[in-house]
């Protein structure tokens, strides 16, 4: 996943879809660096309910996190994890 430059602040307002959209951004990133179970916890987040998506943003964040090599991953879901209040 390329390293994106973010703003100095995180974006606090992800709605819904802009979080959706960064999750498969994500799984597919995941997928591509070989972490097959952070992608399968991301498989479908459309068909998530708000509860299935915290809980797999957090199994994927459990799993990446001490992996250095994966920054932009981590970054990324740590960036959703901060906007996980929106989920309507």
């Amino acid at each position: 996943m390329a390293k994106h430059d973010e703003t100095l602040r995180w974006p606090t307002n992800l709605n819904r879809a802009g979080i959706e959209s960064r999750l498969v951004q994500v799984r597919d990133a995941a997928r591509a660096a070989g972490l097959n179970e952070v992608a399968d916890l991301l498989k479908d987040p459309s068909k998530m309910t708000g509860a299935q998506i915290g809980a797999a943003v957090v199994a994927a964040l459990e799993s990446v996190q001490e992996k250095n090599e994966h920054g932009a991953i981590t970054t990324q879901l740590e960036m959703v994890a901060m906007n996980l209040k929106n989920l309507k």
